[in-house]
């Protein structure tokens, strides 16, 4: 398992690339006519998207994406086995946002929200 590594300028770029995506969807929604401060209070802040870029670059990096798109999928299909795929998808978000809290403090909060949904405890 390749452990995060996340450096201060490192964080600095994600938050750059995020602030920027960030600002797109809000331009977007305020084009298509939504109204502006509903769009920047409904778009997730800088550091959800960098917690979810994080996410994903591990998933990658430990060749899990597609195996968690393909879980989430199933978990969303509503089929025999959705409730397993979903708790199996929730547990490995888990632990990965997990490991990204304990490597970059920073991003904690966002952390907190991005596992808020999540259903890890067992039955």
């Amino acid at each position: 398992m390749n452990a995060l590594h996340l450096t201060t300028e490192r964080l600095v770029q994600l938050r750059s690339d995020a602030r920027l995506e960030r600002e797109t969807i809000m331009e977007h929604l305020v084009r298509d006519g939504e109204d502006p401060a509903t769009a920047y209070a409904e778009t997730p802040e800088v550091d959800d998207f960098v917690v979810r870029a994080l996410r994903d670059e591990m998933l990658e990096d430990r060749g899990l994406l597609a195996e968690f798109g393909l879980a989430r999928l199933a978990a969303r299909a509503g089929g025999s086995d959705a409730r397993i795929h979903q708790q199996n998808a929730d547990r490995v978000e888990f632990e990965l946002l997990r490991e990204i809290a304990a490597s970059a403090p920073p991003l904690t909060v966002a952390v907190w929200r991005a596992g808020q949904e999540l259903q890890v405890h067992g039955d």
